[in-house]
């Protein structure tokens, strides 16, 4: 019988190993894959992640990338290390594309605002200048959120793009709003760069926590293993874009520190 792991990867912050480490023991009482681990980096994913990626010893590894919807780093520089893995990878999407994702952000939401006609909420994300996950991931959760919710309004901005948050306040029909960080984990983001472009000393709009542990983050990790599982029992062969970018992309010798990775 083929033996399997699941690992998840995550940019090192305050507390990314912990929350990963949460996630990971959910999945190892839930799931019957051999083992669960999780691995974290700082700067340079080819470089950093090579070691603990050629340790793994499951004939079939899902990796998870832990980041709400696709970076430049989940699209080219942890394809790129996945090469090292001594097993077939199934390199998995996101976790914040699931539809169990809106049900948290709705509970993040109603933690702070009580859903009314009277209250906003506020979507906001990183953001890109050049990819479209960001604002797609968002776009999506937005939709929902509006038409599930009793919020009288559903408000998106990012970080990095147009609507910027710096504005968001302006676009508030109503004269209460929560807003909700579309992250996984805590960050610099999170703690000062939202709550300062959002001017929350001002009034009119609170500010929930990002996604961190809430066991709907697990279902979604979990959801999307069993999708990688089906795809690959699928009868005829699918290939999904996370497939496609472990297939294309491989370390140069000007990944990481300039050093060949091998």
């Amino acid at each position: 019988m083929t033996t399997e792991s699941i690992l998840l990867v995550g940019r090192d912050a305050v507390g990314t190993e912990d929350l990963l480490e949460t996630h990971a023991a959910r999945l190892r009482d839930r799931t019957d894959v051999d083992g669960v681990a999780v691995a974290t980096y700082e700067d340079e994913p080819v470089r950093e992640l090579t070691p603990r990626l050629e340790s793994l010893t499951a004939e079939t590894v899902y990796v998870v990338p832990m980041v709400a919807a696709h970076t430049r780093d989940t699209t080219t520089e942890i394809p790129a290390a996945l090469s090292a893995v001594p097993g077939t990878v199934n390199y998995c999407e996101p976790p914040g594309q699931s539809p169990a994702i809106t049900d948290v952000l709705a509970q993040r939401a109603g933690t702070e605002v009580e859903p009314d006609e009277d209250a906003s909420v506020v979507l906001v994300s990183f953001g890109s200048s050049s990819d479209p996950y960001q604002r797609q991931t968002t776009d999506y959760h937005a939709s929902r959120l509006d038409a599930q919710s009793d919020y009288g309004a559903v408000v998106t901005c990012y970080l990095l793009q147009n609507p910027a948050v710096e504005c968001a306040r302006y676009n508030v029909p109503t004269s209460a709003a929560v807003a909700v960080p579309l992250f996984l984990g805590r960050s610099e983001a999170t703690e000062r760069r939202i709550p300062e472009a959002l001017e929350l000393d001002r009034g009119g709009i609170t500010y929930a926590d990002p996604l961190l542990d809430h066991p709907g983050v697990t279902d979604a990790i979990a959801g999307e293993i069993e999708k990688q599982r089906a795809l690959d029992g699928a009868s005829e062969s699918v290939t999904s874009f996370e497939a496609a970018l472990t297939a294309t992309r491989r370390p140069v010798a000007t990944d990481g520190d300039g050093r060949s990775p091998y």
